[in-house]
């Protein structure tokens, strides 16, 4: 299982550097127009905004590292939180410099960079992080699944909420999933790696 994560990380990690590298080739833009076209004022997917805010992400990150922190005395996983969702956030800042990709035209944009979505990756790694650490309570194996799965079903709906306000482009989300996913990956490595020394 770990061997095929990791594969799946590098696939993503390439993912990433695809569109990184193409956002502005025309078959890329009319993608980004397409999917636009289909998501834009679609006011249920809106909602799932909020939940990639990272006012909402910072409150129940630090709500996570209290209850390792206290009741589980797990430092390391303290540790591993922060490395995930806080240093995780501050490269998608410098991704955005790197690249300073500008948002789509729409009336009061965001004056931030748009490349990669900030909502969809740090959904991913926060959202994933959650589910790793519930999944590690857990013994039966539909439970863990069904965990993954809602969490899931939720970073896409983040990823997909960003294209209906017109705040990304559909290339942006897609990169913040790939990268925040690689990201997440490198962290559960070293994670456990750690706990079995």
């Amino acid at each position: 299982m770990k061997k095929k994560v990791s594969i799946f990380a590098f696939v993503t990690l390439l993912v990433f550097i695809i569109i990184a590298l193409n956002f502005d080739i025309p078959s890329f833009e009319a993608f980004d127009m397409k999917i636009r076209s289909l998501l834009f004022g679609n006011n249920f997917i809106i909602l799932f905004h909020y939940l990639g805010e990272i006012k909402f992400v910072i409150v129940a990150t630090v709500i996570i590292l209290l209850y390792l922190a206290i009741f589980k005395k797990d430092f390391r996983g303290v540790l591993f939180v922060l490395l995930t969702v806080g240093v995780g956030n501050g490269l998608n800042q410098l991704l955005k410099r790197i690249f300073s990709r500008p948002r789509p035209e729409i009336e009061d944009q965001l004056t931030s960079f748009s490349f990669p979505s900030g909502h969809a990756q740090i959904s991913v790694m926060f959202f994933l992080t959650l589910a790793y650490l519930i999944s590690k309570l857990l013994k039966n194996k539909s439970w863990k699944f069904i965990t993954y799965s809602v969490m899931l079903v939720l970073i896409f709906f983040i990823g997909l909420s960003r294209i209906a306000e017109g705040r990304h482009y559909a290339t942006d989300v897609i990169a913040g999933w790939s990268i925040g996913y690689t990201w997440f990956v490198l962290c559960v490595l070293w994670y456990e790696s750690k706990k079995n020394k």
